[in-house]
């Protein structure tokens, strides 16, 4: 029952009006409803776009706690996003807390050649200083090589032939080439400019025969290794490399090497022991019993601009041409032959124990995939440039990304820091680690970054790299200035005159780079960042005893310290990416350009090709797949969701072998370690294939070929070894292209 008061007789205005206001909002509400979730939905829309564009590598939420570096983070710590421009700043603060000038002074000063006390000494305190810094594994690991040093007893010689009492002196009797061969090696000598396979072609074109001669070469532009390579090719018994003084610069403000200084190289045609080659050498187990092919059969020695000057004033013959010319004497060089000569190589193998230091910060979501940074800790003499600025380097990354953590920061994948022992005698630690661990990195390893030879100049910068990482390199260069143009950033400096930027700052990578093995023998992308001089002028001093802090820091006119800590910048931040993006930042899509670029120098050859009935048209069918592959993972990876961990692991798991993909798989490591078909060495690689293919057209391109692909010369062209090299090579392409696009049911062999 409802108790009810009396009703007033006759309408109300005020209770009707309100009746027509209440329906009238009854009849609103849908709209208002709808309106208020349209806006809802438009902001919750732009704040994901603004937060994906602001994030984009910053992943998972990490804790950010006090900035006191020894503070331990807790469970119940306060937690919130860093994004990316927080861990570029954090990872600035803390890496300018460090000493980075007084490191590469001290290391400096240390005595430290391979297998000596000194380098047993430095490893001790090295892996003492990892340990400091609280990593999450610390260790050592041992390989014992054969290093070639020289024989005290039996210095080496060099004489006038028929005279052995008219020495000519060797000024420094520890100044040799590693892996030389050893004896005496008699002939007239001959100058052949930098010894390149080019250059011999040309003096046995003006008629100077390389054969039966000593060779007079200069040293740069290829390695001490590949001109001993090429005069062994043309039948030369033995060389002589020496610093000619046009090779470096001539700025009377900046010091230069000493006339009477020889420059250390090793002549091994490979990296790692060449007594076991392909297999590593632990508990010296000196397996198996054969040498490496890249091992020279003539002799090879370095000399001084002095003596070299001395040889140049005996040669006889015609005038070299002009751009042979250097700057040893006031009268013109000549090509000889000169007075015969006797060169005595005496150097002793020896069993020598060597020392990689690891340290390694795990990763919080892929602690299985590592990314690994290395530096050279050995040197012949001094090494400032060559190995104490990396090693310095190396240690304050160690020091500011433990820091980091400290602080809360906590990387996705693996951080891995290596100290390399046994790098002068051709990375022959980085080498022994990767054919001792070959089935389980190319499995892990996502990329790997060198620190040897960061500092050679302060003018110019190059990254010697891997396509898949180009692009994110030109991203990080847009982060960092330049040591040396202030207001600049490093890339606004190398595109300043350049609109292609990576046509002045990318190169590939050198058999002589400890970051070649990685790409070239175990498939894991790779870079190695070098300042240099301007015009392509080398540093006089590496390799020498001059290579100390003092002449280096005169070298760059006092900005070592600047430009060291511009690659501790550039390499902390590739880390950080590397590291911590969600889904890895290679640009598999690169060696789709890379191909092109192969195909086209074989395309003025396609005529040649059909009128025997070949074509290569396989191989362009490989590289639209490739391509079609890439694109679709590309579609595939932009339409998931980045929260989705396990969908971003299965795709980085693809990306991080893209490089893995372009090694043949037709070929054994052990015959030929160095399987990439685009940077390798043998019959397999895209280089080989156009050696041979370029004999359709030309005849005695024994030595061109033989430098470039590093397989037996083959003097005519032949069908049938074509017709192998071409399926081999396009079926590495087809595999690449097939594992890119994922699973069995994705893919399509139809030519």
């Amino acid at each position: 029952m409802e108790l009810r008061g009396p009703e007033p007789l006759g309408p109300r205005p005020g209770r009707q009006n309100l009746g027509l206001w209440a329906a009238a909002g009854r009849r609103a509400i849908p709209y208002l409803v709808l309106m208020a979730l349209l806006i809802f939905t438009g902001a919750f829309l732009l704040g994901y776009v603004a937060f994906r564009g602001s994030c984009q590598a910053c992943g998972d939420d990490v804790l950010v706690v006090s900035e006191d570096v020894n503070y331990e983070t807790s469970p119940d710590s306060h937690q919130g996003t860093l994004y990316w421009s927080d861990l570029q700043a954090m990872f600035l603060r803390h890496l300018g807390e460090g000493s980075l000038e007084d490191t590469i002074r001290q290391t400096s000063l240390r005595k430290r050649v391979a297998g000596s006390a000194g380098m047993a000494a430095l490893a001790q305190d090295l892996r003492a200083a990892l340990l400091r810094q609280k990593l999450d594994h610390v260790w050592t690991d041992t390989h014992y090589v054969g290093l070639q040093f020289p024989n005290r007893a039996h210095p080496n010689t060099l004489h006038w032939a028929g005279e052995p009492g008219k020495q000519l002196p060797l000024e420094d009797p520890d100044v040799y080439c590693p892996y030389s061969a050893t004896g005496n090696a008699t002939g007239e000598l001959v100058y052949a400019h930098y010894g390149r396979p080019e250059d011999l072609q040309h003096l046995r074109a003006l008629g100077v025969e390389p054969t039966g001669r000593l060779l007079l070469v200069r040293l740069g532009l290829i390695s001490f290794a590949q001109k001993v390579a090429s005069a062994q090719d043309f039948g030369a018994r033995g060389v002589l490399i020496y610093p000619d003084p046009a090779d470096f610069s001539q700025d009377p403000h900046k010091p230069g090497l000493s006339s009477h200084r020889a420059v250390y190289g090793h002549v091994h045609l490979g990296t790692g022991d060449p007594y076991t080659p392909g297999f590593p050498s632990f508990n010296q187990t000196q397996f198996p019993p054969v040498q490496s092919s890249g091992l020279p059969s003539i002799p090879a020695q370095p000399i001084s601009a002095d003596i070299a000057s001395l040889l140049l004033r005996k040669l006889e013959g015609p005038v070299t041409p002009q751009e042979w010319q250097g700057r040893l004497s006031s009268s013109p060089y000549r090509l000889g032959p000169g007075p015969g000569l006797q060169l005595g190589v005496n150097n002793n193998r020896v069993s020598t124990p060597i020392n990689n230091i690891f340290g390694c910060i795990e990763g919080r979501s892929e602690p299985d995939h590592y990314v690994v940074i290395g530096a050279q800790r050995d040197a012949w003499g001094p090494g400032t440039a060559k190995s104490a600025v990396g090693t310095a380097i190396l240690l304050e990354l160690v020091r500011t990304f433990s820091s980091m953590v400290s602080n809360g920061f906590r990387p996705r994948r693996s951080l891995l820091f290596i100290s390399w022992d046994g790098g002068d005698f051709g990375s022959v630690g980085s080498t022994e680690w990767l054919e001792g661990y070959l089935s389980l990195l190319h499995l892990k390893a996502v990329v790997y970054v060198s620190l040897d030879n960061a500092v050679l100049g302060d003018d110019k910068f190059h990254a010697k790299t891997s396509p898949l990482l180009i692009s994110l390199i030109e991203n990080i260069l847009k982060q960092v200035d330049s040591p040396n143009h202030s207001g600049q950033t490093l890339y606004e400096q190398v595109a300043f005159n350049n609109h292609s930027w990576d046509a002045e700052v990318i190169q590939p990578l050198p058999m002589d780079s400890s970051a070649y093995s990685f790409t070239a023998f175990a498939g894991v992308p790779a870079v190695e960042f070098s300042f240099v001089e301007q015009d392509g002028q080398a540093y006089p001093f590496l390799h020498t005893k001059e290579d100390t802090y003092d002449n280096l820091h005169k070298m760059l006119q006092g900005r070592l310290p600047a430009v060291a800590q511009a690659v501790a910048q550039l390499t902390g931040q590739l880390l950080i990416r590397l590291s911590h993006d969600h889904l890895l930042p290679l640009d598999f899509g690169r060696y789709g350009d890379v191909v092109l670029r192969h195909i086209s120098s074989l395309n003025e050859f396609s005529g040649d090709l059909k009128a025997r009935g070949l074509t290569l048209q396989w191989v362009y069918s490989a590289r639209g797949d490739y391509i079609r592959a890439a694109e679709k993972l590309r579609k595939e990876i932009y339409s998931s969701e980045e929260s989705d961990e396990r969908l971003m692991r299965m795709y980085n798991v693809r990306i991080m072998r893209v490089e893995f993909y372009f090694l043949s798989q037709y070929v054994s490591p052990a015959d030929s370690p160095f399987r990439h078909i685009f940077l390798g060495r043998g019959d397999h690689t895209l280089g080989a294939l156009l050696d041979h293919v370029r004999l359709l057209r030309s005849s005695g391109s024994k030595a061109l070929r033989t430098a470039s692909s590093g397989v037996a010369p083959v003097l005519t062209f032949e069908e049938s070894h074509f017709r192998r090299q071409l399926a081999l090579l396009t079926w590495t392409l087809q595999g690449a292209a097939n594992a890119l696009s994922g699973d069995v049911w994705n893919t399509d062999n139809n030519f």
